[in-house]
């Protein structure tokens, strides 16, 4: 991203840290609103696909990454960027759903950001959690990960879970089957219109992520200023998964004013 483009998008920057004591390799930067904060992450992205416009990309369903996904469409329409020659390739998803089931993350992404952009179908890729033969598929989608992402955008969950790679997770594991912990389940049905709350599902497996050539590990609102407190100030442990991210070597955590409020300024 050109130096002055993110300036501007992140005129709302509160404060970076880069102390390698502390943060390891990470980068922080959170945002005094999360205006500040969308415009920032979509600027970045951006410029990430003007640079590379056959980037490889790992995305998250769910709630935190829903403004980002507008603004890249937002930005499609505008002609500023194409997806056309890029990849998505879905983090996770829930088993026990229907193909066609809004609460799949698939459908997520697809209707939040797939369906507004001109990336083509066959470079559009998610785990078909209903097939007869689930190891065949996470074979599959290996396959599919292959040399790996250019960037992957992560959420974090309430209990320091990436994808559904649960606290405890391998380090070396690859896309697998998982059962969901309570607070993921509990979690999932913001996202369903019926009773049928999935708990178990098949992620990406850490392994993968922490191989990514870079990695953004995105936050929003006051219910995640715990666990990125967590993530950021406690030990680099499986138990809180998010927080072997500090020793990635590229990575960003994105904050807004909420969500960063328990990190030191």
């Amino acid at each position: 991203m050109a130096e002055e483009d993110f300036a501007r998008a992140g005129q709302g920057a509160l404060h970076v840290d880069t102390s390698p004591q502390k943060l390891r390799f990470m980068q922080v930067l959170k945002f005094n609103s999360e205006t500040d904060w969308t415009v920032a992450v979509a600027a970045l992205w951006r410029d990430r696909m003007r640079a590379n416009p056959w980037l490889r990309m790992c995305l998250p369903a769910g709630h935190t990454p829903v403004p980002i996904f507008a603004a890249m469409a937002g930005f499609v329409r505008q002609g500023q960027i194409s997806f056309r020659d890029a990849e998505v390739i879905v983090l996770d998803e829930f088993g026990g759903l229907g193909p066609g089931d809004p609460g799949r993350c698939s459908c997520q992404v697809r209707h939040g950001l797939v369906d507004h952009v001109d990336l083509p179908s066959a470079h559009f890729h998610f785990i078909q959690t209903e097939a007869p033969d689930l190891a065949a598929e996470c074979r599959r989608y290996d396959a599919v990960i292959g040399r790996g992402f250019d960037l992957t955008l992560l959420g974090v969950g309430p209990n320091g879970h990436l994808g559904m790679n649960e606290p405890g997770s391998s380090p070396e594991r690859t896309t697998h089957r998982t059962e969901l912990h309570a607070s993921t389940i509990a979690a999932s049905r913001r996202y369903l219109d019926h009773e049928r709350t999935p708990t178990w599902g098949v992620t990406v497996g850490l392994k993968q992520l922490l191989e990514s050539r870079e990695v953004w590990l995105l936050a929003r609102g006051a219910a995640k200023a715990e666990i990125v407190r967590r993530t950021m100030e406690g030990d680099v442990t499986t138990d809180v998964p998010a927080s072997l991210l500090r020793r990635h070597p590229n990575c960003k955590l994105f904050v807004d004013a909420a969500a960063g409020a328990a990190l030191p300024v």
